[in-house]
């Protein structure tokens, strides 16, 4: 692994206590060029995650608080009319940036829930009938309320499946939210303010590495098994589309290079599989009747899936 990249994966365990698996599972995420989708009650951590990885890339770090009043136009941008040059002008949105952190998605009705989908799918957005690129680094991660709270609005499943994973973020150990609370309470943090390990170019160089991590035919078949048992389990009502097993392959691909490694193993697919299905999945009203979730049954069809030698 790149000795910066390791540098930025350890800076940002140190400032953000009691999720490593999850920072990792982030940073896999922008290395393999998908977005992510926060999951957990208020209060914990979920948009200074964003804001640390933000500072520790060096790039450019755009904030859009999701209301219920908020506009497709107040993501993407405008046309306004210059009387002075009798000209139509275009304002660009907050969507131009590098990290955008979409803070509690979920509060905001649909049709402004799909501004995003142009723009995380194909890097581009369209304002007035004109298409304007975004940056080779464009990384949306969106946060959200648990939907049975008052005030919310569950993403279609079309906004969903353009997510690679869904990361729940759950309270930290005792031990570790004490050192969470000991750091903020004597300001240790404040003294050291987070500083920038990569610019942009390293990313982009580090993300071509990653490209040429090889996955054989046979872990290639394990992925593929997991995928279409998706569609087969009597427990699922919709299964995983085919962007989903290349997601899942792209986000092991970026693990195991974490992990040190320039080939993915079972173990990868394993790691990656839950997040990057759990939000792509339904199951069968007679499955929720049961009380069952959906991380239980993707671990049930993981186990099932003989496991490649």
């Amino acid at each position: 692994m790149n000795t910066q990249l390791a540098s930025l994966l350890e800076s940002y365990e140190q400032r953000i206590i009691g999720q490593s698996i999850n920072l990792k599972l982030l940073l896999s995420s922008i290395l393999a060029g998908g977005h992510v989708l926060l999951e957990g009650v208020p209060g914990t951590g979920k948009t200074q995650m964003v804001k640390t990885l933000a500072s520790l890339l060096g790039g450019t770090f755009t904030r859009i608080q999701f209301t219920p009043d908020l506009l497709p136009s107040d993501i993407t941008g405008s046309t306004i009319y210059n009387m002075k040059d009798s000209t139509f002008q275009t304002l660009k949105g907050p969507i131009f940036t590098n990290i955008l952190l979409a803070d509690e998605i979920n509060r905001t009705p649909a049709k402004t829930q799909a501004a995003l989908l142009e723009a995380m799918e194909e890097k581009q957005v369209t304002i007035q009938g004109e298409t304007y690129q975004l940056s080779d680094v464009f990384f949306v991660v969106a946060t959200q309320n648990p939907i049975e709270f008052e005030g919310t609005y569950p993403l279609p499943e079309a906004q969903q499946d353009r997510f690679l994973f869904k990361l729940h973020i759950d309270f930290p150990s005792f031990d570790e939210e004490k050192s969470v609370l000991k750091h903020v309470l004597e300001d240790s943090f404040g003294a050291n303010q987070v500083g920038q390990v990569l610019d942009i170019e390293t990313f982009l160089a580090i993300k071509k590495e990653i490209e040429q991590v090889t996955i054989s035919d046979s872990v290639l078949d394990y992925l593929m098994q997991l995928v279409r048992k998706t569609r087969e389990s009597d427990s699922i009502r919709f299964g995983a589309s085919t962007r989903a097993g290349i997601s899942i392959g792209k986000a092991g691909k970026a693990w195991a290079y974490l992990s040190g490694r320039d080939y993915v193993t079972p173990d990868d697919i394993k790691m990656v599989a839950k997040p990057g299905l759990r939000h792509r999945i339904q199951l069968s009203p007679h499955i929720e009747l049961e009380g069952a979730t959906v991380d239980q049954i993707i671990e049930e069809l993981v186990g099932a899936i003989p496991v490649p030698r």
